[in-house]
């Protein structure tokens, strides 16, 4: 007979049937998936959180280690504990997460360490993560020193606890529920921690200023983005306040390179151009897209011609001394010639980093002496010329003068009257100059009629007109005006125009004088009228320049080059008015000028008479 017990336990055997071995097996799988889940996911958030963790420790180091840099950069070695222990006590107190933290010098010698001042906390330390202390300068990095942080980790714990106890309480609710509420809090969990790890990302790649949105999360999580958000800003502006000021450099730089009178180009040390300035642009005729981040040897002028290339050549193959000492060169470019100075740009610590050409536009500059030395020439040849002549003619007279008749005496001397006359044109041409481009110089005017002057003018060179079989004519407009003017500016003037006129009329013909208003009544206009060989267009526009003298296959002009310029000068210079030429190869010439009616008003002084003309001038 069977024992109590022994049917206790066959009844027990008999009620584990199939199903319920089913539900257990997947019950027990169930828990085994939920635990394994759970055991997962706090592995997972444990891992995402100390690696968070760590990342921040570590930017939280850097911040230090800059802050202290601006903390005590500009104060002695005295004041560094006072000031680097105020920045640490504040900040052990704003975060109690935050165990130690140790400043050294360059040498390992602790300069400040809060362990003296809280002991206890810095015991709770878990996490040490020290970054250095580096000042930039412009060309290098220097490492004043380090700074050690000890991190307790209170934050990391309580958010371990939190999410430990969440999935206790959920897995003894109900499995299935546990499994959604651990997957949800594992994903908000992850969430937070992803975005903070996010944040540590933007922050490590130079994105300062990035923030965390702290809505709708957990008040340990806020503590950290909090935390996190404060050293972003204050990141950011430290950078900030460093591209601002790097910035201002810049600019102020290219504000005194645009502003400056020459042209300036500025390569590296590959030959690129990097920054080029408005006046260089104009001289060198060029936009600066066209030119910018292009080699300066590939630079070329209208007619194809590589301008830098061979100079540039020269200037590498010329070894650099140490004052850097510019190089000079002048180049072409379309008839304008520049003087270039090449300069090599160095840095503080003497590295070659490019050149600067600085252009100097000299055409006017080689023109002048150009003309100049032509004018020396002239002036040397012409006067050369009449003093040759007299001296023979002279000399003959004084040694055979007995053995001519009158008639070739006379002869000899006329040729000699002219020679001297010839000599005196040229002399007071060149005084003349002197005087009438003298700075400050004001001459006598008087309130004439022009026509005065004109028939005197005429009267003086008709038994030269005569010689050539020419004809004078003056057309006058009646009831003409009389006009404040200087007698004997005005007067050699016209007796400079007159004479080019005779001296270039060829033999029989006739010139017309015209002395009339101008079309808009404002002036009296004078003109002469010839039938000589004419100009072209190119030697009207020059023809009254100084040192200026028409030379072509029909003629050569014999004398100074001065005699139209002194009329440009009397005329617009010392009476405000205009000088004009108009002719037209082989049909003549017409000179002439006009002189305003109603006086201007720096002239009414000059109305009273005065020694307006220096000493000299008499001679």
């Amino acid at each position: 007979m069977e024992t109590s017990a022994e049917l206790k336990q066959k009844g027990t055997k008999k009620g584990i049937t199939a199903q319920t071995r089913l539900i257990l097996a997947g019950l027990g799988v169930s828990t085994a998936f939920i635990l394994l889940a759970a055991g997962f996911a706090g592995y997972s958030i444990s891992k995402n959180m100390n690696s968070a963790y760590k990342n921040f420790a570590q930017v939280l180091s850097k911040t230090l280690a800059i802050e202290g840099v601006e903390v005590t950069k500009e104060l002695p070695e005295l004041a560094k504990y006072d000031a680097l222990r105020a920045n640490s006590v504040s900040i052990l107190k704003s975060n109690d997460d935050i165990a130690f933290i140790v400043f050294k010098d360059n040498k390992s010698k602790i300069i400040y360490s809060s362990k003296d001042d809280y002991p206890e906390q810095a015991e709770k330390a878990r996490i040490t993560v020290s970054s250095p202390m580096i000042i930039k300068n412009l060309s290098d990095s220097v490492n004043v020193g380090s700074v050690t942080v000890g991190l307790s980790g209170n934050i990391m714990d309580r958010v371990s606890a939190t999410s430990n106890l969440s999935i206790a309480i959920v897995f003894i609710l109900a499995w299935l529920v546990i499994a959604g509420i651990i997957y949800m809090n594992s994903s908000i969990i992850t969430r937070e921690l992803r975005k903070l790890h996010q944040g540590v990302k933007k922050i490590s790649s130079g994105e300062f200023g990035y923030k965390i949105d702290d809505k709708d999360v957990d008040s340990e999580v806020k503590e950290l983005y909090d935390a996190f958000n404060d050293m972003s800003e204050r990141l950011s502006r430290y950078n900030e306040q460093t591209i601002e000021s790097l910035t201002f450099e810049r600019n102020k730089l290219e504000s005194v390179l645009m502003s400056i009178v020459n042209g300036v180009v500025v390569c590296d040390n590959h030959d690129k151009v990097i920054m080029v300035n408005n006046y260089a642009k104009r001289l060198l005729e060029v936009e600066e897209e066209d030119i910018l981040n292009t080699q300066i040897q590939q630079f070329c002028d209208s007619s194809g011609e590589f301008c830098f290339a061979d100079k540039i050549a020269n200037f590498k193959d010329t070894p650099l001394d140490e004052e850097g000492t510019p190089v000079p060169f002048n180049i072409e470019i379309d008839q304008r010639i520049l003087k270039c100075l090449i300069s090599p740009m160095f840095t503080r610590s003497n590295s070659y980093v490019g050149y600067i050409i600085v252009l100097i536009d000299v055409t006017k500059d080689v023109e002048m002496d150009q003309l100049r030395s032509n004018f020396i020439s002239n002036v040397s040849h012409e006067l050369r010329t009449p003093v040759t002549v007299l001296r023979s003619y002279i000399d003959t007279l004084y040694n055979f003068g007995n053995d001519f008749d009158f008639n070739t005496q006379r002869e000899f001397i006329g040729v000699m009257n002219q020679e001297i006359i010839r000599l005196n044109r040229m002399v007071n041409d060149i005084l003349d100059f002197s005087r009438y481009e003298a700075q400050n110089v004001h001459l006598e005017k008087t309130k004439q009629d022009i026509m005065e002057i004109i028939e005197d003018a005429v009267n003086q060179v008709q038994v030269l007109a005569k010689e050539h079989d020419l004809t004078l004519s003056i057309m006058k407009e009646p009831d003409l005006p009389e006009i404040y003017l200087n007698v004997e500016s005005i007067s050699r003037a016209f007796m400079n125009i007159l004479s080019n006129a005779i001296k270039y009329s060829p033999d029989g013909k006739r010139i017309k004088i015209r002395v009339e208003r101008s079309r808009d009544g404002e002036y009296v206009e004078v003109s002469v009228e010839d039938q000589g060989p004419g100009l072209s267009e190119k030697d009207q526009k020059k023809v009254f320049d100084r040192f200026y003298r028409v030379e072509n296959a029909t003629h050569t002009v014999k004398g100074t080059g001065l005699g139209l310029h002194l009329v440009k000068v009397t005329i617009e210079k010392h009476h405000h008015g205009q000088v004009f030429v108009n002719s037209k190869e082989g049909e003549g010439s017409t000179f002439g000028f006009r002189l305003p009616i109603k006086p201007v008003e720096e002239d009414v002084d000059e109305y009273i008479p005065k020694n307006a003309l220096p000493a000299e001038s008499e001679s």
